[in-house]
């Protein structure tokens, strides 16, 4: 039997295993066990557990529980509520008013949670049934905010990042700080679709609150000076190389948690459900990437990324169009398996074909979650639409039709960071070592 017929039955059985129903982690983990008994001599039992052990025990991955503890900390804080107190007197101004709080919003959440689903979430609650009441269209208030809410993928902290850094062994402080202007790129792009429509539409544009004086502007946006401090303790200590992202996460935690005591929402109670939602996601995410390795291990054993990789080079394509093949494979995988999944099965088949090609690995980091956000967004596993047709009620397809101009803004942020890819790589080229 030939490596291709090995490689294909084994898909085979992995897509079938996962349409059943059956966890993504154990499925990783049986096709693997699958692949080493029937393709290889060494017991499967010891090639698991020397891999899960590996891959489980690494400090690098210390950082992603961390992280998402800090987010489950503060999505239960008044955050939220006063993060809209404090970005509307700003806004009013601006073409489209109020709804960039959708878009500032998300990026400064996303920079304190990581995940696009928590961002999308909390984000929605404050800003869904405000600008709603206002009078906003509906079309723009749930389009906008699908597509911002993907900035908790790109805008460090960011579990993808954590786990592609760990998939690819690269460094995670500079994926976290390569995405930085990337992700303000793309909020940018976000606002000024928001100007475009507005002034393209402004009879559906309400009219603005009234006018407040630069005081009492700066006295309402008090309330964004702890989240602002919190965010400056994290990635300042990453960049300046005081800290690694692993203890920067821990300064995260200890932040989030004082935030929350002194906003008065921090009790037993709150602690118990972050501690335990945190908890339940990691182990989904941890199991995901466990099996993940077993299975890149199986395919070594195959030779599956070698020939992959061969295959590829008999094509000779340029860089471009690996970029933009690339782009599709991960948008069309992303119809069918979550982010964190799709980077973990095919990084390492990919990234020998991607070093081969001299593509920098920060910069396909950034590339990465740059797709991934747009499976996000996209029928029928995007999770952002889920969680807007739980918060909304509204058919998916009606969800994913408003959301598609920040689809095609997402793909003008690819084409800008491969015609320009110092907008990633510049600032880790800055970062104190």
């Amino acid at each position: 039997m030939n490596d291709l017929a090995i490689t294909a039955g084994l898909l085979v059985a992995l897509f079938l295993i996962l349409g059943s129903g059956v966890w993504v982690g154990l499925t990783l983990t049986g096709v693997a066990w699958m692949a080493v008994s029937l393709f290889s001599s060494r017991p499967a039992g010891d090639a698991m557990a020397v891999t899960v052990w590996g891959s489980s025990s690494s400090w690098t991955l210390t950082a992603l529980p961390l992280f998402v503890w800090m987010g489950e900390i503060l999505f239960r804080t008044r955050l939220s509520q006063d993060m809209f107190k404090g970005l509307a007197p700003w806004v009013q101004g601006l073409p489209g008013r109020l709804l960039h709080t959708n878009v500032i919003g998300c990026t400064i959440f996303a920079a304190v949670s990581g995940s696009s689903a928590a961002t999308c979430a909390t984000i929605g609650k404050m800003t869904l049934p405000e600008l709603t009441r206002r009078g906003y269209p509906d079309h723009m208030v749930v389009g906008t905010l699908a597509g911002a809410a993907t900035l908790g993928l790109l805008i460090p902290p960011s579990i993808i990042m954590i786990v592609y850094g760990v998939a690819a062994e690269v460094s995670i402080s500079k994926l976290f700080i390569a995405g930085v202007l990337p992700g303000l790129l793309l909020a940018g792009l976000f606002s000024g679709y928001i100007m475009f429509w507005a002034v393209r539409h402004p009879e559906q544009v309400p009219a603005a609150d009234t006018r407040m004086t630069f005081l009492q502007k700066l006295s309402e946006s008090r309330s964004l000076i702890p989240v602002v401090l919190l965010i400056a303790a994290v990635l300042g200590s990453i960049y300046s190389g005081i800290a690694t992202a692993t203890e920067a996460a821990a300064v995260g935690v200890v932040g989030s948690l004082v935030l929350s005591g002194v906003q008065g929402s921090l009790n037993w109670a709150t602690f118990r459900d972050a501690l335990m939602g945190a908890t339940r996601l990691y182990c989904m995410i941890g199991l995901i990437l466990a099996g993940a390795a077993f299975l890149t291990l199986a395919m070594g054993y195959i030779g599956l990324p070698r020939h992959l990789a061969e295959w590829i080079a008999t094509l000779g394509l340029s860089r471009a169009q690996l970029i933009v093949a690339l782009s599709i494979f991960f948008i069309i995988l992303g119809c069918f398996l979550d982010g964190i999944s799709m980077v973990v099965l095919t990084m390492g088949v990919l990234m020998p074909t991607v070093q081969a090609a001299g593509i920098d690995p920060i910069w396909f980091g950034i590339f990465i979650v740059l797709v991934v956000e747009m499976a996000q967004i996209t029928p029928p596993v995007g999770f952002n639409l889920f969680v807007l047709q739980g918060m909304t009620g509204r058919q998916l397809t009606w969800i994913a039709k408003v959301t598609m101009p920040m689809f095609w803004l997402m793909c003008v942020a690819v084409a800008l960071i491969y015609l320009f890819p110092e907008i990633v790589t510049w600032l880790p080229q800055k970062m104190a070592s």
